[in-house]
C-alpha cells in the first residue's frame, strides 16, 4: 500500500477502493451494453450480409452469437493467469480496448464469416471479467466485499437489460453498422476511464510457472472452489436453458394476444430488473451474515420458485414469479465471487476467477444450445421442474459445505 500520513492515508485508501469500484462498475455497464446490444439486431445484420431464408438466418445467428462463449471459456483462465503475473489493470485496459476495436470491426464486416471470425477473436483476446473481478476483490476491504460484488453485478445486469433496447433503437435511428461504431467508441471511452483505476496490490513475482495440476493440488480449499465452479455452471445453465423458450411459453399462455413481443419482453426483463434492484442489498446482507449462508438460501429460493412457473396459467403470473427468481439470482454470482475471494490465495486469484468464468460461459453455451432440444423432448412446463431439481440439489450441497465450515 502507498505510504502517507496516518489519517490522510486511511482516508486516501478508503477513497481509492470506492473510486476503483465506481469506475469498474461504469466500465462494466458499457461493456455489458456492448455485449448484449447485438442480440436483437444480429439476425437483421446477417440478412444484410447476404444470408437468405429464415432457417439459415437463425442458424447463423446461433453460430455467430455462441462462438464467442466457446473462445471465452478457453481463454479466460489464460488471461486470469497473466493478470496474476503482470497485474489486473493492464489486463482490464487490454480487454476493454480490444472489445471496442472488435465492435468497430463488426461495422465493416462484408460476410457472415467475418462476423464469426471477429466474435472468435473477441473471446480469445477479451477476458474483461477475469481481470476486473479479482481487482475489485483484492482492492475492497473484506467487510465491504459482498456489497462491492453486488454493485458490480448490478452494473452488469443493468447493461445487459438496456443493451438490447439500445441496440434496437440505434439500428432504427442510425443503422446497424453505425450502431456498432457508436458502441465501439463507447467501449474505448470506458477503456479511457479505466486508466484512472489505481491498483495498490501489485502481483508477487513468480520465479516459475505453476502448472494446472500443481495449482489445484496446492489449493487449501480445493473441493469448495471446484464446487463453486459447478454452482456457477448450474446457475448459468438454469438461466439460459429457459430464456430461449420463454416467448414460446408466453404464446402458449396467451394464444390470442396481439402483443406477444411486448408481453414476452416484459416477462423476460422482470428477472433482470429484480436482480438490478436487489444485488447490492443482498451484498450488504452477505457482509453481515456471510456469503456462505446467502448462497444456499438464494439457490433454495430460485429452486422453489421455479416449480410454480411450470403451473402458471397467465403471463402476469409468470412475470411475477420470474421477478422473484431474479431476486434469488441477484445473490448468487456476487456470493460466488465473494467466496472465491475468501478461499483462493491472492497469488492465483486471477487464474481461479478465470476458471470460474470459463464454467460460467460453458453453462451459458450449453444452456442456450440444449434448452430448445430439452424443451422439445420433455415439454415446456417440465423444463422449469428440471431447473428446480438442479438448483435444489445444488442448494443442499452448498448448505452441507456451509455446515462443515
Amino acid at each position: 500500500m502507498e505510504k502517507g500520513s496516518t489519517g490522510d492515508g486511511m482516508e486516501s485508501n478508503l477513497q481509492v477502493w470506492r473510486r476503483n469500484l465506481y469506475i469498474c462498475c461504469v466500465a462494466s455497464f458499457v461493456v455489458s451494453v456492448g455485449m448484449s446490444q447485438m442480440a436483437p439486431i444480429l439476425p437483421l445484420y446477417i440478412a444484410q450480409l447476404g444470408v437468405e431464408g429464415v432457417g439459415e438466418i437463425a442458424r447463423w445467428s446461433g453460430i455467430v452469437f455462441g462462438c464467442n462463449f466457446i473462445s471465452l471459456a478457453i481463454f479466460s483462465p489464460i488471461w486470469g493467469r497473466l493478470a496474476d503475473r503482470y497485474g489486473r489493470k493492464p489486463m482490464i485496459l487490454r480487454a476493454s480496448c480490444w472489445l471496442g476495436v472488435i465492435m468497430i470491426g463488426m461495422a465493416f464486416a462484408q460476410s457472415v464469416w467475418h462476423l464469426v471470425a471477429l466474435r472468435l477473436m473477441q473471446g480469445c483476446l477479451s477476458g474483461f471479467q477475469a481481470a476486473v473481478v479479482p481487482l475489485i476483490a483484492q482492492e475492497t476491504p473484506k467487510e465491504h466485499s459482498g456489497w462491492a460484488m453486488g454493485m458490480f453485478f448490478s452494473a452488469q445486469v443493468t447493461g445487459g437489460l438496456l443493451g438490447p433496447l439500445l441496440g434496437g433503437f440505434l439500428a432504427e435511428c442510425i443503422g446497424i453498422r453505425q450502431s456498432f461504431l457508436l458502441i465501439g467508441a463507447l467501449c474505448l471511452l470506458g477503456c479511457l476511464a479505466l486508466t484512472r483505476v489505481r491498483e495498490t496490490h501489485r502481483p508477487v513475482k513468480q520465479t516459475a510457472s505453476v502448472g494446472l495440476r500443481e495449482l489445484f493440488a496446492a489449493l487449501p480449499h480445493r473441493g469448495a472452489i471446484v464446487g463453486l465452479f459447478l454452482t456457477t455452471l448450474i446457475m448459468q445453465f438454469s438461466l439460459t436453458c429457459i430464456q430461449p423458450i420463454l416467448t414460446v411459453y408466453v404464446k402458449e399462455l396467451a394464444p390470442t394476444t396481439d402483443h406477444l413481443a411486448v408481453i414476452a419482453g416484459a416477462v423476460f426483463s422482470s428477472a433482470g430488473f429484480a436482480s438490478m434492484l436487489f444485488a447490492s442489498r443482498l451484498g450488504h446482507i452477505s457482509d453481515r451474515v456471510g456469503s456462505n449462508r446467502v448462497l444456499p438460501a438464494c439457490l433454495l429460493l430460485a429452486g422453489l420458485v421455479s416449480i410454480p412457473q411450470g403451473f402458471v396459467t397467465a403471463p402476469w403470473q409468470l412475470a411475477l414469479l420470474r421477478f422473484v427468481h431474479g431476486i434469488a439470482v441477484a445473490g448468487l454470482m456476487p456470493s460466488i465471487n465473494n467466496l472465491i475471494r475468501q478461499l483462493a490465495p491472492s497469488s492465483c486469484m486471477g487464474r481461479i476467477y478465470g476458471f470460474n468464468q470459463s464454467f460460467q460461459f460453458i453453462g451459458m453455451f450449453s444452456g442456450a444450445f440444449l434448452g430448445g432440444h430439452l424443451a422439445a423432448f420433455f415439454g415446456l412446463r417440465h423444463m422449469f421442474f428440471l431447473v428446480a431439481i438442479l438448483l435444489l440439489v445444488d442448494a443442499i450441497w452448498c448448505h452441507r459445505m456451509e455446515r462443515r465450515g
